[in-house]
């Protein structure tokens, strides 16, 4: 039976590494026999300039009707001085919230091939593997009350909640420790439990899950210090689990490890397993339209889509291999460029991730 991937290119750079995501599903469709139909639809500034807002009820739609949503990017500067509520990033919020995204899968996977690309020296990040798991519809991004309000003396103040409920933690808390059940059995809960009673009843309900899990050892680690830790020594964390803005800031940081953030895809899940997948980083408006974006952490988000949203996972094993066999060829795009490779555009990259797929 044919499954329904709804495709949401986005602002910047979105339109044109979404192409090539496609261009993938496209080549597994005719060569491998995938069963998907594709449908467009609109979210974040490319929405608000034709419909008025970030998010419309016919994206909501069609994304609660889909088996997968794929995201390029949303945002970009000329859309900062609309109202809060219309600004491209509330559509990404709100669809996460609507269709209950609340687990974010954030692998950082260095290739051997882009070792000396790392910001660190090659003999720490060699072999890295790291499944960040960020909470991903609650926190500081949804909590209220919030706002901008006037104070008796005439000056502003902002305010933000950072707030949890119990059932929150305990299933992300969940979701992190099947994750790591199936890989190395090590969970790392990244919180701020010191100073912060929300990350106090944080790390109580992570202790109360962990005990239903003997077989995964569980640890804790205070967020400045785990910032340290991923660029000292990432290797000694398998599977880290954390609130939704430490997760944001940490995933990217984890990024840099793996040589670009150009090169990590994330799902988004919910109970069921359905999810949206998209590549971590932003809308890059600096270099949208030169065909000079990276589209492999996208390609890498349709190989999270395969093996968790579409229950393929030999296909998606095809698409890392094809991904890895580019890299292997010395193709790089300008973020993850080295000396003694050769330098290539977006389509270009995603043309050679399809050449490598066919049989």
């Amino acid at each position: 039976m044919s499954k329904k991937v709804l495709v949401l290119p986005g602002d910047g750079i979105g339109p044109e590494i979404v192409a090539e995501a496609v261009k993938v599903l496209e080549c597994l469709k005719q060569e491998y026999g995938l069963q998907v139909e594709l449908e467009q639809g609109m979210i974040g500034g490319a929405a608000y300039e034709a419909k008025g807002r970030p998010l419309p009820e016919e994206t909501l739609r069609l994304a609660k009707e889909a088996d997968a949503v794929l995201l390029g990017a949303v945002g970009g500067p000329q859309y900062d001085k609309l109202e809060r509520p219309l600004r491209p990033e509330r559509g990404l919020l709100e669809i996460r919230s609507e269709l209950n995204l609340f687990a974010n899968l954030r692998p950082a996977i260095l290739y051997p091939q882009l070792a000396s690309a790392s910001s660190l020296k090659p003999d720490l990040v060699a072999g890295l593997d790291i499944m960040i798991v960020r909470e991903l519809t609650g926190g500081v991004y949804f909590g209220q009350p919030r706002g901008i309000r006037s104070r008796a003396d005439g000056s502003r103040e902002g305010f933000n909640t950072m707030i949890y409920s119990e059932s929150e933690i305990e299933r992300i808390a969940r979701a992190a420790f099947d994750i790591a059940r199936k890989r190395n059995r090590r969970l790392c809960s990244v919180d701020k439990a010191n100073v912060l009673e929300v990350s106090e009843l944080w790390r109580e309900v992570m202790e109360r899950v962990g005990k239903d899990y003997p077989d995964v050892e569980l640890s804790h680690m205070y967020v400045d210090n785990a910032a340290m830790q991923l660029v000292r020594a990432p290797k000694q964390f398998d599977v880290v689990v954390t609130e939704n803005m430490f997760g944001d800031i940490l995933s990217d940081c984890a990024a840099m490890l793996t040589g670009s953030i150009g090169m990590l895809p994330s799902a988004s899940l919910d109970e069921n397993a359905k999810g949206m997948y998209e590549p971590i980083h932003g809308s890059a408006p600096d270099i949208a339209g030169k065909g000079v974006a990276n589209p492999l952490a996208t390609i890498l988000s349709v190989e999270m889509m395969l093996r968790y949203g579409l229950g393929e996972p030999e296909l998606a094993a095809r698409v890392q291999a094809a991904v890895g066999k580019v890299l292997d060829q010395g193709l790089r795009t300008g973020d993850i460029h080295t000396p003694g490779m050769r330098q290539v555009g977006t389509a270009e990259m995603g043309d050679a991730v399809v050449a490598a797929l066919r049989p």
